[in-house]
């Protein structure tokens, strides 16, 4: 029977390079918590092993078991050994053809999953429910997927910002007055401006609102050479970036004459960010 490694701290901080340890080995690492959660770690494209046995360890190969994610997904239903992979229909599109069970382990009351090829849309909390068990047993796990590259999640994670809007607001033949929107982002993203070099330009305040729990932010510069300028929105929690560009062209020629945040400062995103 296998065991799933349980550790004493529930400061996720604390342990996260063993975690970064074992993602690159391909391990899960599981957390207990005070209120009886479970905590399992993973990076982003391994597998999850989501730990779920009875308490007394009863066969659970004639039983029924549930899993659901986030109290509503169904990710994985057993009903004495007729299951989501077998013919039984609710298994919600996400999961399809990525969860199986441990079928020779059900003898032993064990009555975990395992998740293949998680993604950072796979974290939430999860439910394995025994309803017929007396008492009724219900063990919770909290996955936590870890990714450290940034890429556009935009339409994979609920609150990632769209590719921000960008216009020119005002421009003369000596600069020309950019202005960028992100709309409706959670958590809050920062947002900045960059030349074709990826250097940071200088910007106006950043004109924040926030309605609904989710965040609108405007952003203005002002620029005094052709060059293309990008409007780069990133959410550092999500590992969440994206951006959009537009071209401007000055007509006279100035020598040097962008404003840039600092020479030695200047914050330079990596082609391979922008993964479309």
């Amino acid at each position: 029977m296998f065991n799933v490694k349980m550790a004493s701290t529930t400061n996720f901080m604390k342990f996260l390079p063993l975690v970064c340890l074992l993602a690159r080995s391909g391990q899960t690492f599981g957390d207990e918590q005070g209120s009886g959660v479970v905590r399992v770690v993973v990076k982003e494209g391994s597998d999850a092993i989501l730990p779920c046995s009875l308490s007394n360890k009863q066969n659970a190969e004639e039983k029924l078991f549930d899993w659901k994610k986030d109290g509503q997904k169904e990710i994985f239903f057993y009903d004495a050994g007729i299951h989501s992979n077998n013919g039984r229909p609710g298994q919600d599109q996400q999961f399809k053809g990525r969860v199986s069970h441990f079928q020779d382990e059900l003898k032993y009351g064990n009555a975990s999953i395992i998740i293949r090829n998680t993604t950072v849309a796979d974290r939430g909390d999860y439910t394995c429910d025994f309803p017929h068990v007396q008492p009724r047993q219900i063990f919770h796990i909290q996955l936590v997927v870890v990714d450290l590259t940034f890429k556009d999640r935009s339409g994979e994670i609920p609150g990632a910002s769209a590719k921000p809007c960008i216009c020119t607001l005002n421009q003369t033949k000596d600069w020309a007055l950019l202005q960028c929107e992100v709309l409706g982002a959670f958590p809050k993203p920062t947002v900045e401006w960059q030349d074709s070099a990826a250097n940071k330009l200088l910007a106006e305040e950043p004109q924040v609102s926030e309605r609904g729990g989710s965040f609108y932010i405007i952003l203005q510069t002002t620029v005094m050479k052709t060059d293309r300028y990008r409007c780069v929105a990133t959410q550092e929690e999500i590992k969440h970036q994206i951006y959009a560009e537009t071209f401007v062209f000055i007509s006279v020629k100035r020598k040097d004459s962008t404003v840039y945040l600092s020479r030695t400062t200047s914050a330079k995103i990596k082609p391979n960010h922008f993964t479309r």
